[in-house]
């Protein structure tokens, strides 16, 4: 049987369980060091990963007595992230053991990691990926994974944050939802997932078995921009892709600056930072309307919204990232003509009518604070 050395997240016995569908025993692992190698950050999803360097050493989890369908697996992990097999030696208590790991490519500007420090702010999102990926071990190649990893750590990182969010007292997950079964149907930007699932009943009875499924992406941040002293707002104007698959025959949708939450990233950064690729404004003060599902029969994408004071001759830039695909122009409207496309339904946004509705409780108020 081929021994096995992994470092990084593998070497996390909760990743390696996502990663294997079950645990492996005591017997079964052991530590090992490997010389004139290094951790590093690696990319595409800041994974820990080995790479050769002479003088180094890691610190790491020999595996032994894997199945043909456990070293599968692992291979199909290890493929995902593009690291490739070799052949190495390793010490492990007072014997030199021949054994495989697996390598990242050569990476610029990649830093030196320890697991310890990585692990404790990231063993769980790697381990919410590990299933995501294994999912689809035998339905999709492991090349064509590396291109959703960024994504899926997003998705990810958004599940985490959600399920650090307090509960209901009332409710006890445990016994008042049951999970039949759940199926990972689609990943790339997004992700499809379905269930099927029982729920307590406000009656107390449980539900029948019903199928329901989700669209995932992670969480957003919406932000108006305001400018006190123009007593007006900006938009932003793009092509919306969802809205033409959904037939709709304007699919250039206006709506506030907003983007997705980079792992490690605020609500607050991530709003400051779509502000200025968007629409090349500095934001100063920030205030909170609502974090919310703005769908949540059907999307799992939580948003939160915010209103932030801004001086629009100060412009610079904007139009959105080339590399993302984005095409983005920009309009200055006042207040009223924002609320005249509110009280008459011309914008489509839920997040741009939410945040007008809010500033129209709340622009006295900031029109005398910071006016």
């Amino acid at each position: 049987m081929t021994d096995l050395f992994v470092a990084g997240a593998l070497s996390l016995p909760n990743v390696r369980d996502a990663v294997l569908g079950h645990p492996l025993t005591p017997e079964q692992t052991s530590a090992a060091v490997l010389a004139d190698h290094q951790l590093i950050l690696a990319d595409p999803a800041a994974h820990p990963a080995l790479l050769p360097q002479v003088g180094a050493a890691v610190d790491g989890v020999l595996l032994r007595g894997l199945s043909d369908e456990d070293l599968a697996a692992i291979y199909y992990y290890q493929r995902s992230f593009s690291r490739h097999p070799v052949q190495i030696t390793v010490r492990a208590a007072t014997a030199m053991v021949a054994a495989l790991t697996y390598v990242c490519p050569p990476q610029q500007d990649a830093p030196p990691v320890t697991l310890q420090d990585w692990a404790q702010g990231w063993e769980d999102v790697a381990a919410r990926m590990a299933a995501e990926i294994m999912a689809f071990h035998g339905r999709k190649p492991a090349a064509e994974i590396p291109k959703s990893l960024p994504s899926m750590r997003r998705r990810a990182t958004s599940w985490r944050a959600a399920r650090a969010r307090p509960g209901d007292a009332n409710w006890d997950l445990s016994r008042d939802v049951v999970v039949k079964a759940h199926r990972r149907e689609y990943m790339n930007f997004f992700a499809l997932e379905e269930m099927d699932l029982q729920h307590r009943k406000f009656d107390g009875s449980m539900s029948e078995v019903m199928n329901r499924g989700a669209i995932l992406v992670g969480e957003a941040a919406v932000l108006l921009p305001y400018d006190i002293k123009r007593d007006a707002v900006l938009l932003i104007e793009q092509f919306r892709a969802p809205a033409f698959l959904a037939g709709d025959r304007d699919p250039w949708i206006w709506e506030p600056p907003a983007g997705l939450i980079d792992p490690g990233e605020t609500p607050q950064q991530a709003a400051r930072r779509e502000a200025m690729e968007e629409a090349g404004l500095e934001v100063g003060h920030m205030e909170l309307c609502g974090s919310l599902y703005p769908s949540s029969g059907s999307s799992g994408e939580y948003v939160h919204i915010f209103c932030g004071l801004a001086v629009f001759s100060s412009i610079e830039g904007g139009g959105g990232l080339p590399g993302e695909g984005e095409d983005i122009r920009s309009k200055v409207i006042s207040f009223h003509e924002l609320m005249a496309g509110v009280d008459d339904c011309t914008f489509r946004d839920m997040p741009l009518v939410t945040a007008a509705l809010w500033l129209a409780r709340h622009r006295d108020r900031l029109r005398a604070e910071f006016g």
